[in-house]
């Protein structure tokens, strides 16, 4: 596959199916555009009624062509690809853009027509570039396929589902200047090569330093997050995902199932996989540019050096905002810059030179040196006005800010840190300006979208060191004793666990689940003292047709001694029956009450998407209102299931308010991670919810669990396993 890509991205040489004279036409578009862009490999128009296309020799077919083809951009109707790629098969050509619409998007007659294309692309052993696409560049190879004007080369590779998203980067990076691309794609239909495939492609390319992916929908998710797991070790990928995933949850019985469908789970799986979410369109460009010429910083400890305190303020409450720690100067540092700053600076961080600039501006560069050698900073910002000294107070002062900028630019290399400028002059583009960033360094206007790449770029370096250093927990197999489980479900043609074989599951992999015990009638209450000690009870209806118990009426709480438990036995049978005439009531449990704590849901769908994937978060009735939820695939790593804890809104309710000790938040992820074995090991189990789970300094109470399984089987063979594992 990558072999193929290489060729279609660094094709040596062109052929352009549908050629012409015409210059509305793509054929004739696409032949202009190598040339006046000096494309340096050989073209070969293609069409059996011109002898000759802008001065070129024109061939009937590629069997024509005496010379080897890399890439062919098919500029003719849907219609004629079948045949197209059976020639260029015969050629040897490894690889096709399609240009053509009129596939599966129109109906059964396109459909038909993009079966026949896909069939012999396979037998022909072409890639398909597309269709459906507005073609493809590669800046640094001079093949520009798609026809947009003045972009410059870069670091930056664009993986599109949208043309016009594309033209809105290409366009802003033309305005700011300083901002290049290395390839672009549009994936079209993805009738042959998927996102996957582009995104392995765009990481193991020397000329991109960072992927950008613009997505509406993943044909194989779990593709895409296993790749991507893999590329982000190597370098960052920013990813817009545009839309809400529907994820097929509309019929789901699961508290777990109905919040699925939100966005929230598709970024949580692709942070997960290291990828940089940006959820702000206006936001793209600014990212991927700041993390395609920064290094990946050791920490997340930042300094700030500005020439005045607005900036400097409005900083630090972005960066604080954010999370992000203010790095803590040493003495040293201090000491050096007192002594290059005048008596007013503030030498600690945010550092403040208080006009030391203003004459001199290398003076910046010497705080920077400074700053940057402290063992304490990882990262640096300079914000206020810097590159517009010779503007504001003495154009005498350019040749002096232009070298000054040029020295930044090479502390920031010495160091091996990160250094971004904001500064107010940067939408005028003073040449100081554009010195730093012709030199590598990121230059923004404000300081918010300079901070918010700072937390990206923080973001993303934790993720790589997390996927590099946890290790995704696999299970072992099925244990014996849950085969035997889910054997009595299916035998009795049910796909509803009862409450008590879903705890009984939890607890052949390793849970702790309360004593409790399943009363047939009120007789079953005798004792009850004696199984599970004096005090209270809960009370729950049984029944593989009421799922939702509570509206059903079937619980009750808080019963204490034995009259009163055949009270409320009574009662929910009564309850639960006049709730549905028809259900199958197959008992009452009986369990302890849970001592109080913070009440928390795991659970585990199959995304027809991603696979198998747990959501954490706030749980009880509330939990879908709330929403205050995380998600991650499975397997996961311990440090991923930490991770999902810290990620909720409300995750300091875990250590404790009002006097509350903090809960155990490591026996907390040991039965995220059990649950996580569990869901592997029975990959046939489509739906698990447990909720509430009750969290507390010693450990947790499972109050309730449900289990669904899949109404088609899944086989272990099918259950989603890394590449990377």
């Amino acid at each position: 596959m990558t072999d193929a890509l290489n060729s279609i991205f660094k094709a040596n040489s062109v052929a352009i199916i549908g050629a012409s004279n015409d210059p509305s036409k793509r054929g004739n578009q696409a032949i202009r555009k190598l040339r006046a862009d000096g494309y340096g490999g050989a073209i070969f128009p293609i069409n059996p009624k011109a002898d000759e296309i802008m001065g070129l020799p024109a061939y009937a077919s590629v069997l024509d062509v005496e010379g080897a083809i890399d890439l062919v951009l098919v500029c003719t109707p849907a219609k004629t690809l079948p045949a197209i790629l059976a020639h260029c098969g015969q050629k040897g050509i490894p690889g096709a853009v399609v240009l053509a619409a009129g596939f599966s998007e129109i109906g059964a007659e396109g459909a038909e027509i993009a079966a026949a294309t896909l069939a012999a692309a396979r037998k022909h052993n072409v890639r398909l570039v597309g269709p459906n696409t507005n073609g493809v560049f590669n800046l640094h190879n001079r093949m520009n396929l798609v026809g947009v004007q003045d972009v410059e080369p870069g670091a930056i590779g664009i993986c599109s589902q949208s043309g016009n998203m594309m033209l809105g980067l290409v366009t802003e990076a033309r305005r700011r200047g300083g901002v290049g691309f290395s390839s672009y794609v549009g994936v079209g239909n993805q009738l042959d090569v998927n996102l996957a495939e582009y995104l392995r492609y765009f990481g193991d390319d020397d000329d991109t330093g960072v992927p950008l992916f613009y997505v509406e929908g993943f044909q194989d998710g779990r593709a895409f997050l296993d790749t991507c797991r893999e590329v982000t070790q190597k370098k960052p990928v920013v990813i817009y995902k545009s839309g809400r995933t529907e994820a097929g949850q509309a019929a789901a019985s699961s508290h777990t199932g109905s919040l699925a469908s939100s966005f929230a789970l598709t970024r949580g799986l692709l942070r997960q996989a290291g990828a940089t979410v940006v959820e702000q369109s206006d936001k793209i460009l600014s990212i991927a540019e700041g993390l395609s010429k920064m290094p990946v910083p050791a920490g997340g400890r930042v300094a700030i050096l500005a020439d005045g305190g607005g900036h400097a303020t409005v900083t630090v409450d972005a960066l604080v905002d954010s999370g992000v720690e203010l790095a803590r100067l040493s003495a040293a540092t201090t000491s050096r810059l007192r002594a290059l700053l005048p008596a007013a600076a503030s030498c600690v961080n945010p550092v403040d030179v208080a006009g030391g600039t203003d004459n001199d501006p290398s003076v910046a560069a010497a705080c920077a040196a400074a700053i940057l050698a402290d063992e304490g900073v990882d990262i640096l910002m300079v914000v206020g006005m810097y590159g517009g000294f010779a503007a504001r107070f003495n154009p005498a002062l350019l040749d002096n800010e232009i070298d000054t900028s040029q020295r930044l630019a090479r502390l920031a290399g010495e160091y091996g840190k990160p250094l971004l400028v904001q500064s107010v002059y940067a939408a005028l583009r003073t040449r100081p300006i554009e010195t730093l960033k012709q030199a590598g360094i990121p230059v923004f206007v404000w300081p918010e979208p300079a901070v918010r790449c700072v937390c990206e770029l923080i973001g993303y370096a934790r993720a790589r060191r997390r996927n590099a250093t946890a290790p995704l927990v696999l299970p072992d197999g099925p244990i014996a004793e849950g085969l035997e489980i889910l054997g009595t479900i299916r035998s009795e043609g049910r796909i509803a666990f009862y409450e008590h074989e879903a705890k009984a599951l939890l607890a052949v992999y390793g849970a702790r689940v309360p004593g409790e015990f399943l009363a047939h009638s009120e007789d079953d209450l005798a004792g009850a003292a004696e199984r599970l000690g004096d005090g209270p009870v809960a009370m729950k209806i049984v029944s593989r047709d009421i799922l939702h118990k509570s509206d059903a009426g079937g619980v009750r709480l808080n019963v204490a001694g034995e009259a009163a438990m055949r009270a409320a036995f009574a009662e929910i049978m009564a309850n639960t029956r006049a709730h549905d005439a028809d259900a199958d009531l197959h008992g009452v449990l009986v369990a302890p009450m849970a001592q109080p704590g913070v009440e928390i849901i795991i659970g585990v769908v199959h995304d027809p998407m991603f696979g198998p994937v747990m959501m954490f978060g706030l749980g009880g009735i509330f939990v879908e209102v709330l929403k205050d939820v995380s998600f991650r695939a499975l397997p996961m790593s311990r440090a991923d299931a930490h991770e999902m804890v810290c990620e909720i809104r409300a995750a300091g309710i875990l250590d404790g308010v009002r006097g509350a000790l903090p809960v155990n938040r490591d026996a907390l992820v040991d039965l995220m991670m059990t649950v996580a074995h569990l869901a592997l090991a029975h990959p046939e189990i489509a739906e698990i919810d447990l909720n509430p789970v009750i969290l507390r300094a010693d450990g947790y109470d499972i109050a309730d669990a449900r289990m669904i399984l899949g109404r088609e089987d899944r086989s272990r063979d099918q259950a989603p396993r890394p590449a990377s594992c």
